[in-house]
């Protein structure tokens, strides 16, 4: 599986994920600056990191989302290719209308930084298939603006259409249905806030992250 990384200006996380990809498929992720046009030939999964891009001005992931590059991820996504975005990436991915919702400033209106327990909605995705249904997972979060919003319409579509991959086991930022991470209707698409990038490797105190990565390299 090849893989791709795009970088933005205040990305802070492209190292710790262009790691997790290359554990779990053996190459070297492709690194693509964010005013790249195109992204290299044969890429089967897009990375899309956490970070501050564009140092969180105007709205978490507004700017990067004008990105020349997300044009290249959109139809690249449009073509069935698998696209990850976590935390910011998360943001982005929303901004650029790839997904669904919003990502608004936490309830309590404080940066959230620590383990959570997340449960596996849909163990059924090309990003979710070493989990089990209703699995507890444990993931770290780092985030100011990780509330997921939605209109009810939208909420209800999501669930009934199993599109909620992730929920929060606990209330850790007022996201509505305690929503983690969300699937395009087509499933290649992930947005998650949790960083499964920290919990890849024993060093890091756990591997369930790991299997997230696992997953996408075996789809």
């Amino acid at each position: 599986m090849n893989t791709a990384v795009i970088v933005f200006p205040g990305s802070n996380c492209d190292r710790d994920l262009a790691v997790a990809f290359e554990q779990a498929t053996g190459k070297k992720p492709h690194m693509v600056w964010h005013r790249e046009t195109e992204l290299p030939d044969g890429i089967d999964l897009i990375g899309v990191p956490g970070g501050f891009s564009y140092g969180d001005y105007l709205r978490s992931g507004a700017m990067a989302a004008q990105s020349p590059v997300m044009r290249a991820v959109s139809d690249a996504a449009a073509k069935g290719i698998y696209v990850l975005g976590i935390c910011n990436g998360f943001q982005v991915l929303t901004e650029t209308g790839l997904l669904p919702g919003a990502l608004m400033r936490n309830a309590g209106i404080q940066f959230v930084c620590r383990d959570v327990k997340l449960t596996v909605a849909n163990s059924q995705s090309a990003f979710t298939s070493r989990y089990k249904a209703d699995e507890e997972i444990l993931i770290p979060v780092a985030h100011h603006d990780g509330n997921y919003f939605a209109d009810a319409a939208t909420l209800d579509r999501l669930e009934g259409e199993g599109r909620v991959a992730f929920r929060y086991a606990e209330e850790v930022n007022g996201s509505a249905r305690n929503i983690a991470g969300v699937l395009n209707e087509g499933g290649n698409v992930l947005g998650m806030m949790p960083h499964p990038e920290r919990m890849s490797e024993a060093a890091h105190g756990g591997l369930d992250g790991k299997k997230l990565f696992d997953a996408l390299a075996s789809a």
